[in-house]
């Protein structure tokens, strides 16, 4: 391929805006890591005979100490993580209250029984005896008057000075206090108390629950929620009910955020969205009876079975990369490879085993990249020493089986396979077996892994050799079998085909045309560069100019179509996979820097451009530093919203999301993008980065966990980049 000297003028102008580009873009995206907060769930062990208990309610006091109310007594938290019997007072450990209450802003606990109220504060003087069996509910002003409400009668004491009250003849609901004033919800009209005498504030219909603020009265109904003056009780909002759930059962202002209980999980309210916490990963069931928050925000909700707490903790990334770093290398590795977690007994991580996948190869291959670039950022030693350990089973791939040049997907002891059983094959080696039908999936890893080992951590000759045999063993193969990958039965692997043949059998709107061409030509230009072999450049130009494999790779993104192509049995192109956006942008890396020219490097840019462009909407964070790290364009804020809000809890959890009535839904289209706005990875099912994030349902039932090496990768990639400085 040459290049004439208008053309040569044309592309110096290119890379110089490029240059220019690179440098501005990355001077206004950096970003300082400050500490950010994050919300992770702790679900408490309930004590044993709670098992048949009812669970009534939940308060917090002003140390902090949770108590649960049940028809069995009172329970609190122990070393904040355990439900157990209350045996704090010895005067009060065997009976049980009616009702318990926070005092309105000092947080002093107060008891209801069923023949007294009173408080342990106060050296134990504030108490009263009532008369039995009359009240079930308890407020207590800020002023320290108590207001106890029963199904037929009301008395309200002051200083030891009792007054009987007419109750409001309607369903009650709820009773509250705020500035000093008690409120009386029943379900169609809000009442305050105001000189002993019951004032309606407010009706409404089918109410449930209020919340207060300065100047407003937030009040839930069944069907969303809306605000009123709190001096005259007119609206001052219409009724709300986009939301994830309409149907509203507690309400509850924790600082400046307001927070929603219903009987099918919780949420926030938040400047652009409302979050919603669901499914096990946040709640033993999404059944909340109660819930209650502390000082620090934290919250508590209370089910039919348990109690959980959404508790917000403040860290940096690179906190963050710290724990997912050191959580990797105790319970993850195998043989240098990293692996999720299987649970023989659901959601219990002491049963935790960590067993070989059908991708070992492609999902090592983020880790050991994050390494990679932790080494080139930072210079730790313990870095490249976890790089080369992992690279010692990429060798492997090669060397436990005895065909020429194969990778085998992953290996394991004989007897200990678990996957995908009948793809697993003796070794040459005594006592261990090696899975054969390598995918491109593999082969991308073999590519990305190659490329980022020459660029920064193989240094000596020696290093840079073991590099160079590797992808060298590898792509010889692939030549020398017309482009196939071929295993033991002589016969191409389904998924590892790069022949001109299978190539052209999907139309050019149909994407494993462009992505297979971009493998290849990517694969023989990274061999060439590390090998110096003309064979490889002599080929992959062969490929371009002959079978047109760089003119595949050119069609935009935007040309992509649904179509149905029939392949060994399968239908291929009727739906976007999202496995391809993985495939292409991991190779993009090798691609763009092992370029032969500088004009193929300019057609490679137009290609990763017009990828990322039509991916913006998935806010994907590696997306963005492969093309920040290649082109030099990048969404920070996407890449810091990404890292920021990535799950502490990879666990898998079954998630629901099509009910939700806050989402702006769109029809049906071809890249699965089902809203508007994409969900939080917490309100979403754990996948990795070859999933679609736009999907509202599904996931896993507890039986399997992911390591964080997909967080990893696009973190240290983004402080390599100086997209974010620590």
């Amino acid at each position: 391929m040459t290049v004439s000297s208008k053309n040569l003028l044309s592309m110096k102008k290119g890379l110089l805006f490029l240059f220019v580009l690179v440098f501005s873009l990355q001077a206004f995206g950096q970003v300082i890591d400050i500490p950010f907060k994050q919300a992770t769930s702790l679900k408490y062990e309930m004590a044993s005979e709670l098992g048949e208990a009812k669970l009534e309610k939940v308060v917090v006091d002003y140390n902090d100490i949770v108590y649960v109310l049940t028809d069995q007594g009172l329970y609190r938290d122990y070393f904040g993580e355990k439900i157990s019997k209350d045996l704090t007072y010895h005067s009060l450990s065997d009976k049980i209250p009616v009702d318990i209450t926070v005092q309105e802003e000092s947080g002093i606990l107060f008891y209801l029984y069923n023949d007294q109220y009173l408080t342990n504060s106060f050296a134990g003087t504030v108490y009263q005896s009532i008369p039995p069996n009359t009240f079930d509910k308890i407020a207590v002003d800020r002023n320290l008057k108590v207001l106890l409400i029963g199904k037929e009668s009301a008395r309200i004491y002051d200083n030891k000075q009792e007054k009987d009250l007419v109750l409001p003849n309607a369903d009650f609901i709820e009773l509250y206090t705020h500035n000093g004033q008690f409120y009386y919800l029943t379900k169609e009209v809000l009442f305050r108390l105001v000189d002993d005498e019951w004032e309606a504030l407010h009706q409404g219909k089918n109410l449930t629950s209020l919340a207060f603020n300065e100047t407003e009265i937030y009040v839930a109904t069944n069907n969303g929620y809306y605000s009123i003056s709190m001096f005259d009780g007119e609206l001052t909002s219409s009724i709300e009910s986009k939301l994830p759930v309409p149907q509203i059962s507690a309400l509850m202002f924790v600082g400046m955020d307001l927070w929603f209980a219903t009987e099918d999980g919780a949420y926030k309210k938040e400047t652009d969205r409302y979050r919603y916490f669901a499914s096990k990963r946040w709640l033993d069931s999404n059944q909340i009876i109660d819930m209650a928050a502390d000082s620090k925000g934290d919250l508590y909700f209370l089910t039919n079975t348990g109690l959980n707490k959404v508790a917000f903790i403040k860290q940096t990334l690179a906190e963050k990369a710290a724990f997912y770093q050191d959580n990797i290398r105790k319970y993850f590795m195998r043989y240098g490879f990293v692996c999720a977690q299987r649970f023989p007994q659901p959601f219990n991580e002491l049963s935790a085993k960590v067993v070989d996948h059908d991708n070992d190869g492609l999902w090592t291959s983020f880790y050991l990249g994050s390494q990679a670039f932790r080494y080139a950022t930072t210079g730790e030693p313990i870095a490249k020493r976890y790089v080369w350990e992992s690279f010692e089973a990429f060798e492997r791939l090669l060397s436990v089986n005895p065909l020429k040049g194969f990778p085998s997907r992953t290996f394991e002891r004989t007897g200990y396979k678990i996957a995908d059983l009948d793809r697993w094959r003796p070794s040459q080696e005594e006592a261990w077996e090696w899975k054969g039908t390598t995918s491109t999936d593999e082969y991308i890893a073999y590519l990305f892994v190659a490329s980022v080992m020459d660029q920064f951590i193989a240094k000596t000759p020696i290093e840079k050799q073991r590099v160079a045999n590797f992808i060298d063993a590898i792509m010889t193969h692939i030549i020398e079998n017309d482009y196939y990958f071929i295993d033991a039965d002589g016969k191409p692997t389904l998924w590892g085909r790069w022949n001109p043949d299978h190539v052209h059998q999907f139309p050019m709107h149909v994407y494993d045309r462009k992505l297979n061409s971009t493998h290849l030509v990517t694969g023989l230009q990274l061999a060439y560069a590390l090998t110096g072999k003309e064979i490889y450049k002599k080929e992959a130009f062969r490929m371009v100019e002959e079978y047109g494999y760089l003119k595949n790779m050119l069609v935009s993104m935007k040309q992509m179509k649904p179509d149905k192509v029939d392949y060994d049995g399968i239908i291929m192109g009727d739906s976007w996979n999202h496995s391809d956006d993985e495939m292409a942008f991991l190779t993009y890396w090798p691609m763009y820097h092992y370029a032969f020219n500088d004009t193929l490097k300019q057609h490679y840019t137009s290609i990763i451009k017009d990828h990322w462009e039509i991916e913006l909407p998935e806010r994907n964070a590696l997306w963005n530093t492969i093309t920040f790290g290649t082109i030099g364009q990048g969404n920070t804020e996407d890449i810091l919203w990404h890292l920021r809000e990535f799950k502490l809890d990879l666990m898998s959890y079954h998630v629901k999301n099509s009910h939700r009535k806050d989402l702006e839904y769109l029809p049906e289209n071809f890249r699965g993008q089902t809203t508007q706005m994409l969900m939080t990875p917490g309100e979403r099912r754990t996948h990795r980065h070859n999933a679609n994030p736009f999907d509202l349902d599904g996931g896993g039932d507890g039986t399997s966990k992911l390591a964080g090496d997909e967080f990893l990768l696009p973190y240290w990639m983004a402080r390599y980049l100086k997209i974010i400085e620590e």
